[in-house]
């Protein structure tokens, strides 16, 4: 099965919010066949900071990354999620 490397970046709701418990949401939040294979704490402005987070998933699925945003947007503390780039893995 081919994959796709999805890279989004991940608002939080707020300047206090916890990036790495959001991580750790993140992980359990995935469906099967979608793995995090990295992320980015990555400062944007005023302490806020947003993550980037990089996502292996399954390339013929339907929708595109409609699922993937969904399940993010459904973390708790997430204010935001953008699809910053979708690139097709090679093994």
């Amino acid at each position: 099965m081919v994959k796709v490397l999805v890279v989004a970046k991940v608002y939080p709701d707020s300047v206090e919010r916890n990036l790495e418990e959001m991580v750790e949401n993140i992980k359990k939040s995935l469906p099967e066949g979608y793995e995090l294979l990295q992320y980015q704490k990555v400062p944007v402005a005023f302490g806020l900071n947003l993550l980037k987070v990089y996502v292996a998933m399954p390339e013929e699925t339907e929708g595109g990354t409609e699922k993937l945003e969904e399940v993010l947007k459904g973390v708790e503390g997430v204010s935001e999620v953008e699809i910053e780039t979708v690139h097709r893995m090679s093994y």
